[in-house]
């Protein structure tokens, strides 16, 4: 856990302002980019389509693939033969989503586990039901349940990023001993 609350609240809550323009990867991606000074405009870029579950599809939840994406710029491998590399992160990621699923439980008051990361899924704990946003009518059918307010997927991305943020610390933190 960080020695720093009022880090990770900024971080928390730069995620949840950025997702009022939409894209909930790039706002989480983007606010842990410039909390710790990492990434490129170009990994920012690439998280463009990732946002509703992958390109609005209602698959694993994009603002977890932007913490997921954060992490990868920090601990990631930096070449495809560094298989040790490659297993070793996977275990802070594991970490990452396990605690992200918790965390939404918590924050969100969810009756029962989350079972999965999908945004369906999330969507039927926050708004109870899902919906198609690749859809023009149910997409404002979402807008229209809270889905860009407050209590909706900023929400989300404020508690990924609020995540992200913590484990990324904690591997700093590690490899500075």
């Amino acid at each position: 856990m960080s020695k720093n609350p009022a880090f990770l609240q900024k971080v928390k809550e730069t995620a949840h302002n950025y997702d009022k323009y939409s894209g909930c990867s790039q706002s989480v991606l983007l606010s842990l980019q410039e909390a710790f000074n990492i990434g490129c405009k170009e990994s920012f870029t690439a998280a463009t389509v990732l946002s509703g579950g992958v390109a609005r599809r209602g698959e694993t939840c994009g603002a977890l693939i932007g913490v997921l994406m954060a992490l990868g710029l920090v601990f990631g491998r930096e070449d495809i033969k560094n298989t040790e590399r490659f297993r070793e992160a996977m275990v802070p990621a594991n970490e990452i989503c396990d605690s992200f699923k918790e965390t939404l439980k918590k924050e969100f008051r969810f009756k029962g586990n989350l079972e999965s990361t999908l945004c369906r899924e999330i969507q039927e704990k926050i708004y109870g039901r899902s919906f198609n946003m690749n859809d023009k009518t149910e997409y404002q059918a979402f807008l229209d349940a809270g889905g860009h307010g407050d209590n909706g997927c900023p929400r989300v991305c404020g508690v990924a990023a609020q995540v992200g943020a913590r484990k990324i610390l904690e591997i700093r933190t590690q490899a500075k001993r």
